[in-house]
């Protein structure tokens, strides 16, 4: 029995000892320990490392629900957290959508944990991050290198119990040169996965092929989107289209069994060996299709929002769920098949990526699309975003990236960007991209999309 999971029986026994047989008690305690070396001006500036355990209470008392937390794991803390919850719940309405809890379920098989990432020290983040320092060339360069550990345990007055354990590395970061920017980004459950060489080499060819860009004018244009872009499409359907409240309550653009989106488009949340293998409501996590060759299959779930559905819990519960809804954080998009031919002029270290060359040898002319930011939803019904291109867009003249391109604004509906006919290609190689948030996770190839809507460059 993990620490975690006697931590989680304990807080249930004192819940039943206090408020007595009727009530229902859900408990989960999470240890979490995140290291990070981040670096500036092409030196480490920061190398920090915490380590927190959390334990969470929800509690349905006399027809109400009332949930607390604490980081203070003793007798003390535990007495406080109960004592404190059941005063909540008994000050709180009355709860009508109380799910009940739930029941006991087994853990999908493991899918693999890496003892040597959980343990990694600050050296092997840094010589990473020296890797790629040294592969940019002298470039001006910026990011992190973080790993993470975390062990859980779930406990329930059903008699439901859990553990489970999981391990990530990320790096994420920049060259820059008189002002442009290249990037590179890599996730991994396994540390030794992470190359800071070849990524540095990657964002460095990328910033000096961004120089001297041109400004071309507001308009639709053909477009192959890289991985990090493709990166934010996957969050900002995950947030607010593929979200179970959302679905229920009409404002979210899913029509289930619906072919909403192009046949090419398969879209899965794989949480396993991403984030902990159940959720806070102690329901296994698994594969989830959610788009099906362009037909869209599913919705994430936690108890609430699959009874307001008539469904059951796909395992996306967060201490936020009931009220952002639950939101699933590991899409990966499917990469297509065949393979890529190569491309007249790229040894992959240019501003291509190997994941987008064949699509970019395939387009007449159109734009080469590395990344978005600071995107924000304008209509959530149709999932209408703006943002802005960052680090490096090109564009692209019978098959060759011809010239860089000043960063524009867009404003797109991703689902209809996406939708039947739109999606030209998708591109034969996934890379696994991080969040800012520890095992949240985006796979994506890069896709050639048919039409994106550019509406605003430097002069307006």
């Amino acid at each position: 029995m993990s620490a975690e999971l006697d931590l989680a029986g304990r807080v249930v026994e004192l819940v039943r000892r206090v408020a007595g047989p009727g009530a229902e008690a859900e408990v989960v305690a999470v240890h979490s320990a995140d290291a990070l070396t981040r670096f500036a001006n092409s030196a480490i500036h920061q190398n920090v490392a915490e380590a927190t355990t959390t334990v969470r209470l929800r509690l349905h008392l006399d027809g109400r629900t009332a949930g607390g937390s604490t980081t203070v794991t003793g007798i003390n803390g535990l007495e406080s957290l109960v004592e404190r919850t059941i005063a909540a719940a008994r000050l709180s309405p009355p709860d009508v959508t109380w799910p009940g809890l739930t029941a006991a379920a087994e853990l999908r098989p493991d899918a693999g944990f890496d003892e040597a990432t959980a343990a990694a020290s600050p050296q092997e983040r840094a010589d990473r991050v020296r890797d790629f320092v040294d592969a940019a060339g002298g470039l001006e360069t910026a990011g992190f290198c973080r790993t993470s550990y975390t062990s859980g345990g779930f406990a329930s007055t059903a008699g439901h119990s859990a553990q489970g354990r999981t391990a990530e590395a990320a790096m994420d970061g920049i060259a820059r040169l008189d002002g442009a920017d290249g990037v590179s980004r890599h996730a991994s459950g396994r540390l030794s996965d992470l190359r800071g060489a070849p990524m540095g080499a990657r964002a460095a060819a990328k910033a000096r092929a961004a120089g001297r860009a041109i400004e071309l004018p507001p308009g639709r244009y053909e477009v192959v989107l890289e991985p990090t872009a493709v990166s934010d499409l996957l969050s900002n359907l995950a947030t607010f289209g593929f979200n179970g409240k959302a679905f229920a309550q009409h404002q979210s653009f899913a029509q289930l069994g619906t072919q909403q989106f192009d046949e090419k488009i398969t879209i899965t949340d794989e949480p396993l060996g991403t984030v902990l293998p159940f959720d806070l409501e102690g329901t296994p996590r698994d594969s989830l299709t959610l788009i099906d060759g362009g037909t869209t299959r599913a919705v994430s779930h936690d108890r609430t929002s699959a009874a307001e559905a008539g469904t059951i819990s796909t395992g996306h519960a967060s201490a936020a769920s009931r009220s952002w809804g639950p939101i699933a954080v590991n899409l990966q998009l499917a990469a297509g098949s065949g393979d890529a031919p190569a491309v007249k002029g790229d040894d992959g270290t240019g501003p291509t990526a190997s994941s987008a060359r064949a699509l970019v040898s395939g387009m007449w002319r159109g734009l080469l699309i590395t990344d978005f930011w600071y995107t924000r939803v304008l209509d959530q019904k149709s999932l209408v975003i703006t943002g802005l291109t960052r680090n490096g867009v090109w564009l692209v003249e019978d098959g060759q990236v011809t010239t860089a391109v000043g960063n524009m604004r867009f404003t797109q509906s991703y689902p209809q960007a996406l939708g039947p006919g739109a999606v030209l290609a998708v591109g034969t190689e996934s890379v696994a991209l991080p969040d800012r948030w520890a095992g949240v996770r985006f796979t994506a190839p890069a896709v050639h999309l048919a039409s994106w809507n550019l509406t605003g460059n430097a002069s307006g």
